[in-house]
């Protein structure tokens, strides 16, 4: 399915400060390596994190001051530096809705069911945690990857009704036919499409698509409201039209494909729903656990490569991660399934997955920093709530270096952290050689800088005392 809703009046989303240094003393590692399997552990101190922090929000999440938030990781520097699981008992959560038939539970067993605990939140007793709608951002990559590997030989400008009989698709215009390829990446198709309403609401598009038996029907047959590429309209069922198109395109399924070519190389474990037509439920069938969401992330975050192997190309990686239009909520932009939650400077993004029940994939690009939350509060979806959730780090600072390769060079390096600021603190500063100059400020560890967040409240009562860049 689905996104998530937090907090009355539509979307907002919690995003976590973390602004992380390099460790005081020279890291002991000096390599950092792409985690294909599990891993490798780290404490936060030593990568720049305050511990005491990190465990008063966790010790607030166990207790429930959040809701059903299920783990919570944080991941710098090739590593995870901290991880925790908060169980539930599902099976007496929602034993009330489990046998009454409404839109989150349409066909009343199976898979579709989202109160039934062999289903939701965790696949029949394993690990893997439902994503919902960062199911949509791996879907994406998916097809970034096929284009980067000349599978997918139809270009982003490719109208979409190339892919089906336009005879038989219902109220077919000229907008309709202008429809292409990249509008379904960037939920700008133009459809007339509602997922503004509650999903246990059936006038919710969504979750009347998941009530039959073709999807993409229900789909690619809506009338038209908007010029395509003009206007921001969340869409579950664009995103399952992927499923259609890949298949089409390609000749292969894209489940299988991701396999071979995304969660093989990436040593990720998954289950991927299909929907009852047999296509992959793309909008939001796939389970992964924390620590294989992160490898996404940070596939990312690293350009594209893994393992020194390129699989997407730079340009997808940008386009991706850059705004194509404003979502009109809070601020948020939209790229290719990335939502992407503007930095003070006006510049930078927070890279975000979102799914309904309280996914969070949250990328730092600048920081070199990712956070995963999974959840499970399909009643109230406040996922980690708006009065609480903000992640933390501190952190001393010797030297301002710039841009993402050079956040990287000090993981790697240690002793070092990227501080970036507003316009306001000025300062021009040269970095190591072969650095651009970057306004910044310079931190010393006897500064009395204290952070002033443009986020929500709930980082607010974590965030060390510590000198800290302004963001």
């Amino acid at each position: 399915m689905r996104t998530s809703r937090i907090c009355s009046g539509g979307f907002y989303i919690v995003v976590a400060v973390l602004l992380a240094s390099a460790a005081s003393r020279v890291y002991s590692n000096s390599t950092e390596s792409e985690p294909t399997g599990r891993w490798p552990t780290a404490t936060p101190a030593s990568v720049g994190l305050d511990r005491k922090r990190l465990a008063a929000l966790d010790a607030d999440l166990a207790r429930g001051k959040y809701s059903l938030v299920d783990s919570f990781q944080v991941f710098r520097c090739g590593k995870v530096v901290y991880e925790r699981q908060y169980p539930h008992d599902y099976s007496k959560i929602y034993h009330k809705q489990v046998g009454v038939r409404g839109p989150l539970n349409a066909h009343l067993t199976g898979p579709y069911n989202y109160f039934d605990p062999a289903f939701h939140p965790y696949y029949q007793g394993t690990d893997l945690h439902t994503m919902q709608s960062i199911s949509k951002t791996v879907t994406a990559t998916v097809i970034g990857i096929s284009l980067a590997r000349g599978d997918f030989k139809s270009g982003l400008d490719t109208p979409v009704l190339t892919w089906f009989d336009a005879e038989s698709v219902k109220n077919v215009d000229e907008r309709k036919r202008r429809m292409t390829l990249k509008h379904v990446l960037t939920m700008t198709t133009g459809l007339d499409w509602n997922e503004n309403t509650a999903y246990d609401d059936w006038r919710n598009d969504a979750s009347g698509m998941e009530a039959t038996e073709d999807w993409v029907k229900y789909t690619i047959d809506k009338p038209m409201a908007r010029e395509p590429g003009t206007h921001f309209a969340y869409s579950s069922g664009a995103t399952e039209l992927l499923a259609a198109i890949f298949q089409k395109e390609t000749g292969q399924d894209i489940e299988a494909y991701a396999e071979q070519h995304l969660f093989q190389p990436l040593g990720m474990k998954h289950h991927w729903k299909r929907s009852p037509s047999g296509l992959i439920d793309t909008e939001g069938g796939l389970f992964l656990n924390g620590a294989d969401l992160a490898k996404v992330g940070y596939l990312y975050l690293h350009d594209g490569v893994w393992g020194g192997q390129r699989l997407l190309t730079h340009q997808w990686v940008g386009q991706a991660t850059t705004p194509f239009i404003d979502t009109g909520w809070q601020g948020l932009k939209y790229g290719f399934k990335w939502w992407l939650y503007p930095r003070k400077d006006g510049v930078h993004f927070v890279w975000m997955g979102i799914g309904f029940g309280g996914q969070r994939l949250m990328v730092f690009p600048e920081e070199q920093l990712i956070a995963v939350f999974t959840a499970w509060d399909v009643l109230k979806d406040p996922s980690v709530r708006c009065e609480a959730r903000r992640t933390v780090a501190a952190g001393y600072t010797n030297e301002v270096v710039s841009g993402r390769g050079a956040a990287l060079k000090g993981c790697q390096e240690g002793g070092r952290i990227v501080v970036y600021d507003d316009t306001s603190l000025g300062g021009e500063i040269t970095g190591s050689p072969g650095v651009a100059p970057l306004r910044a400020w310079l931190i010393s560890v006897t500064s009395s800088s204290r952070l002033r967040s443009p986020y929500p409240t709930w980082l607010a009562s974590t965030l060390p005392s510590l000198p800290i860049m302004k963001r």
